[in-house]
């Protein structure tokens, strides 16, 4: 399984006064495996490229192949197509409305005509993988759960469908520190062990440079820059030009090299700065 996206251009109203150009020339990849970021300001055109990795949104002009088959092409049947991607919106729980957590996860594989038997083993597989006690939440109603756990329910039903990739726009938003925490840690262990792409949108930067395979950046629908998390944000002053920051902990040795201490370029966990901050003060002794 594997996403090619090759020279996509979305223009929201054309031929209007609104006219805006949301996508422009956008081309990348993401490969079986591999935790994609995207990053970029606000409006930047994160969200309208999501929905044109699941066929929500056409293209006015390029391609999305998924697997090997373009799906912005006329006939394709994107039932099928939704089948193998799934996607989670910001604030995904505003979306429950079942009576027990077990139901709302459910819903989805229900949708898929499956047997009773192969919901009921796809609901309590979603409800652990998510880091949830199947016994302690499912016949709970959601609405009745933390903020975090909620999310994470949301999430499960997602996860239920089993989708070959998975798309987080902003898992995180809104939530405290610590549940913060949690359902980044939660969506590392459902992507290793799953073993699908998963991309998540995300405008915290230490999050992105810490979980990510590969990090693609958006500015005004373009891109403006895409690879390893070291190669992307080796480009500082190219950040900053679009409003983006370091990872603080790169802003931080960045500082100190800039004061002239010998430190390794571009360093982007805390363990390594430590560690190379250590390695410095023990030469100057």
């Amino acid at each position: 399984m594997s996403i090619q996206v090759e020279n996509l251009v979305h223009i929201y109203d054309k031929g209007m006064p609104s006219e805006q150009l949301a996508l422009d020339n956008v081309s990348f990849e993401a490969e079986d495996g591999q935790l994609v970021g995207i990053i970029g300001h606000t409006g930047s055109g994160k969200s309208t490229l999501l929905q044109h990795l699941n066929g929500l949104l056409r293209p006015h002009s390029g391609k999305v192949i998924v697997g090997g088959v373009d799906i912005t092409q006329p006939g394709v049947p994107m039932v099928q197509i939704r089948k193998k991607i799934g996607l989670v919106f910001q604030y995904p729980e505003y979306q429950l409305f079942e009576e027990t957590v077990a139901k709302d996860v459910a819903f989805g594989p229900k949708n898929l005509g499956l047997s009773e038997e192969e919901i009921a083993e796809r609901v309590r597989e979603a409800i652990e993988l998510v880091g949830l006690d199947y016994e302690e939440v499912a016949e709970r109603s959601p609405f009745d759960l933390s903020g975090g756990q909620k999310r994470r329910v949301a999430i499960a039903g997602v996860v239920a469908m089993r989708p070959e990739v998975l798309i987080l726009d902003e898992p995180t938003a809104g939530l405290d520190p610590k549940a913060h925490q949690d359902v980044l840690k939660m969506v590392q262990e459902v992507h290793e062990r799953t073993g699908n792409i998963t991309i998540l949108v995300s405008h915290n930067m230490a999050d992105i440079a810490r979980l990510c395979d590969k990090v693609v950046v958006i500015d005004s629908g373009k891109l403006v820059a895409v690879g390893t998390p070291y190669e992307v944000f080796s480009q500082k002053d190219q950040l900053r030009e679009v409003g983006l920051e370091l990872p603080p902990v790169t802003q931080f040795t960045e500082t100190l090299r800039e004061k002239g201490i010998e430190l390794d370029s571009t360093i982007l966990d805390v363990d390594t700065a430590v560690s190379q901050i250590a390695k410095y003060l023990k030469k100057e002794k």
